[in-house]
């Protein structure tokens, strides 16, 4: 029985190119295409999709937003040209079980669509090798303390919000939220939010 895919991407060559060439593959079946996440919603519900393909940077409401709204229902993939350890980490918080970029060639593609929805996650290789250096285990060390609200921050922070976001879930204003998102950076010692959200996932605050 073939994988029944929904093809969202807000480029109409881009999405068509994508929908004729998995249609060519044995084992799949475009269902549908859609432009944006509202439209993704609508057709995801009509027709049931067992995998859908996700653009990130589309009009309106982006990838992630989307990619959590339908992934309760299907197995999503983000398909896109951003190679980001960022985005990933969001992709991941969102619920997406796999993140991979468009120049993957047709037949990969498609094994891809099968093993996802095998329940094997899937993910561009390069990106993969770069997120596996960052998550490595190290040796342990005593969790760096965190007042209350920073700790809040942090969780919202490593579930892909952006800060007014998270300014409108803890009612602060988005000049707050910086200086806690500055302030956690510090206190945990690393770089930027993506390092933060892996320092939140190994300790568990998800």
């Amino acid at each position: 029985m073939s994988v029944t895919v929904l093809v969202v991407d807000d480029e109409r060559l881009v999405r068509e190119g994508i929908a004729a060439l998995l249609q060519l593959q044995p084992g799949i079946e475009v269902v549908a295409t859609a432009a944006d996440a509202e439209t993704a919603a609508d057709l995801a519900a009509r027709h049931r999709p067992q995998v859908v393909l996700l653009d990130i940077r589309m009009p309106g409401t982006d990838g992630l937003e989307a990619a959590a709204r339908l992934s309760p229902a299907a197995t999503v993939l983000m398909l896109t040209t951003f190679d980001d350890e960022d985005y990933l980490i969001r992709a991941l918080a969102a619920g997406a079980s796999g993140y991979l970029l468009k120049d993957l060639p047709a037949p990969e593609l498609a094994q891809a669509v099968r093993l996802a929805h095998a329940g094997v996650g899937q993910y561009s290789a390069p990106l993969a090798a770069r997120l596996a250096a960052l998550v490595r285990p190290r040796p342990a060390a005593a969790p760096i303390a965190l007042t209350e609200r920073k700790t809040q921050v942090l969780r919202l922070l490593a579930a892909g919000a952006a800060n007014r976001e998270i300014a409108r879930s803890l009612h602060l204003s988005e000049g707050t939220v910086k200086n806690h998102v500055s302030s956690i950076l510090s206190r945990l010692g690393v770089r930027d939010r993506t390092q933060a959200a892996i320092y939140a996932h190994r300790r568990g605050l998800l």
